[in-house]
């Protein structure tokens, strides 16, 4: 439907000229509380209430006296360096305990960089052992047992950590034990009988 506008001009013929003042321009009410709602989370932003009413509290609470913090204990890089072999037998005393379990195999001693080490058991019987493995070295020291046929035992040892391995031999069989050490290193591995052996 059409509109009609209607608007009268000023009479200018026989009347005072009135100046009134410029009407200022009104802001909207939206842009104003968006701008209170900025300032009071730029305040507030900042601030952490935490409510305790003492619901977890059995009784009146005691001041503590204020402690220190403990020592932070850092790995001291000097206990990886090996031993002379003066202090060997030390060395595995500490490294790999006496278990009262019969040693079928034992070998320990000091390596030079790069160098490799091959050793072979006796004839074990038939029955399930443990293969304690310790290094004292900067760097791993791999240890890689095998039999006739198969690999038992292939490992990068980290040193100051000990690695056991169970195994189980299904017929009377010797081992290959072979170490190499790209730095200098204390070497040790033991074969303790678990079970035994069956003839």
């Amino acid at each position: 439907m059409p509109s009609v506008r209607i608007a009268s001009a000023p009479c200018t013929v026989g009347t005072p000229r009135v100046r009134t003042a410029p009407v200022p321009p009104v802001r909207k009410p939206r842009a104003a509380v968006v701008i209170a709602a900025l300032a009071a989370s730029m305040v507030l932003g900042g601030c952490e209430y935490t409510y305790d009413h003492g619901r977890n509290l059995p009784g009146p609470v005691e001041a503590e006296a204020t402690r220190l913090p403990g020592p932070v204990f850092t790995r001291d890089p000097l206990q990886n360096d090996p031993v002379s072999e003066a202090e060997l037998g030390s060395w595995v005393a500490r490294t790999l305990p006496d278990t009262g379990q019969p040693v079928a195999h034992a070998r320990s001693g000091l390596m030079a960089a790069g160098e490799i080490r091959t050793d072979s058991t006796p004839v074990l019987g038939t029955g399930t052992y443990a293969l304690a493995l310790a290094c004292r070295s900067q760097r791993r020291v791999t240890f890689t047992v095998r039999s006739e046929s198969l690999t038992l035992v292939d490992l990068g040892l980290r040193c100051g950590i000990n690695r056991e391995n169970v195994i189980y031999l299904s017929s009377g069989t010797a081992l290959t034990i072979r170490v190499e050490a790209r730095t200098g290193a204390n070497f040790a591995y033991r074969l303790r009988l678990l079970s035994d052996p069956v003839p």
